[in-house]
């Protein structure tokens, strides 16, 4: 059973996110947790091009796969749009190397890359993923988050009363929310954003469900297909920069 030490709920009231952070999009940092770093493939360097052979087919890219013990179940991959689908694309963004830039207008988030390059991804957006845009930074990720569904959700389907955070009665210590898995609607990653040293709340997710991908549903930030979201996961390290757009000129 994991908890949220009160040290950090008390550190976000003080920038005034702490109610906000337990929201459609939210999780925690476990005390003590660091986060992952092991990268499959590294951050761009100068003089490094993406390997565009090395994504694979969609078959491949979007296989089963078992992460950290979890099941993640294949993607019908052939049911989206295949400009979603992971790919090596040129760089519409003009953002320095190393940085990530989501077009809301567009649904597609890019990490750029050097010699005009980016690897672009398909997302899905809820209400929350238009809430916020400018520039900020990647503060921390997570593998794997528990999920907390916000006081205004739980009004509304009560069922999701037993994920409520609550507080550990003579410590400061809190317990619930939905613990991990492949139906967590954080998926298999989260990525927080900060600017200015402040949560926006604002983050980037895994997602069970594909079928959101390039579309804007009701709930939650920016989600991508969980395969995807692990390929991200790899690519960028804490503190990168990140902007978020509402268009980018030849983007589509």
């Amino acid at each position: 059973m994991s908890t949220i030490s009160r040290r950090r709920l008390l550190a976000m009231a003080a920038t005034g996110v702490a109610a906000g952070t337990l929201s459609a999009c939210a999780s925690y940092r476990p005390r003590g947790e660091r986060a992952y770093s092991q990268a499959t493939v590294p951050l761009p360097e100068p003089g490094l091009q993406f390997n565009t052979p090395a994504f694979g087919s969609p078959e491949m890219m979007y296989a089963a796969v078992v992460d950290e013990g979890h099941n993640i179940p294949a993607v019908p991959y052939q049911q989206i749009d295949p400009r979603y689908y992971r790919q090596v694309v040129p760089d519409p963004t003009g953002e320095a190397p190393g940085t990530v830039v989501i077009d809301t207008a567009a649904h597609c988030l890019y990490l750029v890359g050097n010699f005009g390059q980016a690897v672009r991804y398909g997302v899905g957006l809820g209400r929350a993923g238009f809430e916020w845009s400018g520039r900020g930074e990647i503060e921390w990720k997570q593998k794997w988050p528990r999920w907390f569904p916000p006081e205004e959700m739980i009004a509304r389907q009560p069922e999701l009363e037993k994920y409520r955070a609550r507080q550990v009665p003579g410590k400061n210590e809190w317990l619930g929310g939905m613990e991990a898995g492949v139906q967590n609607p954080l998926g298999a990653r989260a990525l927080y954003i900060f600017q200015d040293g402040k949560d926006t709340l604002y983050r980037l997710h895994g997602s069970p469900e594909w079928w959101s991908i390039g579309k804007s549903v009701s709930s939650g930030c920016v989600r991508l297909i969980n395969q995807d979201v692990i390929d991200l996961y790899e690519r960028v390290p804490d503190k990168t920069p990140i902007l978020v757009t509402s268009g980018l000129p030849g983007s589509v």
